[in-house]
């Protein structure tokens, strides 16, 4: 059994963590609010669909992020004309001997840039589900492993849609968080156009792979007492059975939301989860994956709702246990 998270460990994350959201906000001007829904998702081994309407500086903020943590980073344009084998990559002949060698897509580094995802079929999509879900991809019947750590960080326009293919839910419910992004307020919108006036500011790594791996070892062996786990299965099952709901939270959902709390732990600096993490993060973790009957589906908010319900309708009881 590993051991738990020590006081001082999650204290040190935190500090690391610290430098990255510094070094981000250097670059990219919003709500904070993002970007600490970022780090949570690559603390709990997770991937990120970020919605909103194009300039918000989604593409910006990914790209920033990235290049803070220090890690290996491909971009993926997706189209309508994108193929699979653009994304995982293939076998070429080579003329000299008569061989044919791997030449690895896009898909091999750390953090991957899904940029506008949306736009390619669902074939296409589809070539990152086995990669999200099991870190490898399967070319020519031959399996190679991704390396470690590996996130997908995906853009897609809410507004948008000639052109483009809506995720099916299998490849929904792989990502950990989806984080819509408005509009800035007047002061980060004026803050973004004093710093990148003259010259944009270009960030610089704070972490490396093995950081992050250690980060990630960390936000794996925070606490979660029991009475969690029994809450964040009530929330989920609350979403199995409303009315407005075809298809409710799934068990993959439940585990997501055990693994967000924790990377939320450790970004507040705490070697334990807590009910408020659990609130906190339901919404981003739970909202995206449920499946709206034909009278719900045209409202926006229908799916964030039904989460906020479960979250006022399902209380937190604390068990309690012998002295």
């Amino acid at each position: 059994m590993a051991q738990p998270a020590e006081v001082n460990e999650v204290t040190a994350a935190r500090e690391r963590l610290e430098a990255v959201r510094r070094e981000v906000s250097r670059v990219y001007m919003g709500p904070a609010r993002v970007l600490d829904a970022m780090l949570v998702a690559l603390l709990a081994h997770g991937h990120v669909l970020l919605e909103g309407v194009p300039g918000v500086a989604k593409t910006t903020l990914v790209k920033t992020f990235a290049t803070a943590l220090g890690c290996s980073v491909r971009r993926i344009q997706f189209t309508a004309d994108l193929l699979p084998a653009d994304i995982t990559g293939t076998y070429v002949l080579s003329p000299r001997d008569g061989t044919f060698a791997m030449r690895p897509g896009p898909v091999f580094a750390n953090v991957v840039l899904a940029d506008e995802i949306n736009r390619a079929p669902a074939k296409t999509q589809a070539a990152l589900l086995e990669a999200m879900q099991e870190r490898q991809v399967t070319i020519e019947g031959d399996r190679f492993q991704l390396p470690q750590p590996f996130m997908v960080l995906a853009t897609q326009n809410p507004i948008d849609l000639e052109g483009t293919y809506p995720l099916p839910e299998a490849q929904i419910d792989r990502f950990l968080l989806h984080i819509p992004m408005g509009y800035p307020t007047h002061l980060e919108e004026v803050a973004m156009l004093e710093t990148h006036n003259a010259e944009a500011p270009v960030p610089r790594p704070q972490l490396d792979v093995n950081d992050l791996l250690r980060l990630q070892s960390i936000a794996a062996r925070v606490h979660v007492e029991h009475d969690l786990y029994e809450y964040a299965v009530a929330l989920s099952a609350f979403t199995r059975t409303h009315a407005r709901v075809t298809l409710g939270a799934s068990p993959r959902a439940t585990l997501s939301l055990i693994q967000a709390a924790k990377g939320a732990a450790v970004l507040a600096g705490r070697p334990f989860a807590t009910p408020d993490d659990i609130r906190e993060l339901a919404p981003s973790v739970l909202a995206h994956r449920l499946v709206m009957t034909p009278e719900a589906e045209g409202d926006a908010h229908a799916r964030v709702a039904v989460v906020q319900e479960a979250i006022s309708r399902v209380g937190y009881r604390r068990a309690v246990r012998p002295v």
